[in-house]
């Protein structure tokens, strides 16, 4: 059932397809409690932000094919194995990234298979035509 929305009420908006401005509440109801909560939200945000800065991204093409060193990585990106390191710490501290020591090397790589995924898709999504 569907009830007006009073003038200043959260649920106000300019939406271009409430020509009447009702709530449907059935539809609200179904959709609220599914609703990403606020302090997950939060955690969201940030691991976007990570995700949010070219080099990070840069790093995670590279690992998204195999697994690298710094100087691998410096070299790939064309970055100095600093600025490198500094990513991947960003990176490690988000949990995109994992290493593992082999001798006195340390190869890096994606975290997980969510990581992956959530690499391609993105990849992905912005190849397709709009």
């Amino acid at each position: 059932m569907s009830q007006p929305i009073q003038p200043g009420s959260p649920l106000a908006s300019d939406a271009p397809n409430c020509e009447q401005h009702l709530i449907h509440l059935d539809k609200v109801r179904q959709v609220q409690a599914n609703v990403v909560p606020i302090d997950k939200a939060q955690q969201m945000a940030e691991f976007f932000g990570v995700l949010a800065d070219p080099n990070r991204l840069r790093l995670l093409s590279a690992l998204a094919q195999q697994e690298l060193c710094v100087c691998d990585l410096a070299a790939v990106t064309k970055m100095s194995e600093s600025a490198v390191s500094h990513q991947l710490r960003v990176l490690r501290a988000a949990h995109l990234v994992k290493y593992r020591r082999e001798g006195r090397n340390i190869h890096y790589g994606l975290a997980d298979q969510h990581v992956i995924n959530l690499y391609r898709e993105v990849a992905e999504h912005l190849d397709e035509p709009h």
